[in-house]
């Protein structure tokens, strides 16, 4: 398999010098460095995970870039990276893929996307103090609620919109939302049904009550927006993928 990926990349780049073209893919860049460069948040559990001790990273994200690294035949090396300038950071070249980030209309503007490999639902959560005070997302748009989201995520667009009623605590990152609430410097925040499965299991926060799931959402690698090259590799490279059932296995090894 590793074999055949890596041959699939060399003869992609070969049709496209015999058509001429003149700018150079992140493909070229990569094999040619022996290093895949991903950016990654690290603050997103279970998805990707810093460990600042030791500058090294976890999770699902993280498996799946050390996968697609291998069967490129090249390192990879994680490029810290915030919520805020994810997509800056592919567009300005200072990494040729991000881990996974939601498709929204916002970045198709200006950046690429991977085919989707996995899809999340949003939620709302409090802490188990303040359970009581909330039954369903018309009881959190009050101006007596404070609810907390972290700058430049899909998040915070949510909660305008959901909320505009309600007092917004906007904080950056390293900083997330829910540490707002587990603070209780806000009472509510949104996250995805992953990120929440986790923190539940490790916090006193639960879901907000008769509040559905809302903005189901896909996520994918982020990408440089032209370069249909690298576009091309990433995609068919989640397909091969699929069908021997490795995202199935990453997702149930971290519980998703």
């Amino acid at each position: 398999m590793k074999q055949f990926l890596k041959a699939a990349a060399v003869a992609a780049l070969g049709l496209i010098s015999a058509g001429g073209a003149s700018a150079q893919s992140a493909l070229n860049e990569i094999l040619d460095s022996g290093v895949m460069k991903v950016g990654t948040t690290g603050d997103w559990n279970p998805m990707s995970l810093r460990d600042l001790a030791t500058n090294s990273y976890k999770g699902f994200d993280i498996d799946i870039m050390t996968e697609l690294a291998k069967d490129l035949g090249v390192e990879v090396e994680f490029v810290p990276t915030d919520w805020k300038t994810l997509v800056n950071g592919v567009v300005a070249g200072q990494y040729h893929l991000t881990g996974s980030a939601s498709i929204s209309p916002a970045r198709m503007k200006v950046a690429g996307f991977s085919e989707s490999y996995i899809s999340v639902e949003m939620y709302p959560f409090t802490t188990e103090d303040k359970a009581d005070r909330f039954d369903g997302y018309d009881s959190i748009n009050n101006s007596d609620v404070t609810v907390a989201t972290t700058l430049g995520t899909v998040f915070e667009k949510n909660v305008r919109e959901w909320f505009p009623q309600a007092t917004i605590k906007v904080v950056e990152a390293p900083a997330r939302g829910f540490q707002e609430v587990l603070a209780g410097r806000a009472d509510v925040f949104i996250t995805s049904n992953i990120e929440g499965a986790t923190l539940t299991s490790k916090f006193p926060v639960v879901r907000v009550t008769n509040a559905e799931a809302r903005s189901p959402t896909a996520i994918a690698m982020l990408l440089p927006q032209a370069d249909q090259v690298w576009i091309n590799y990433v995609n068919n490279w989640v397909k091969v993928k699929q069908t021997t059932g490795f995202f199935e296995g990453i997702k149930e090894k971290w519980g998703l």
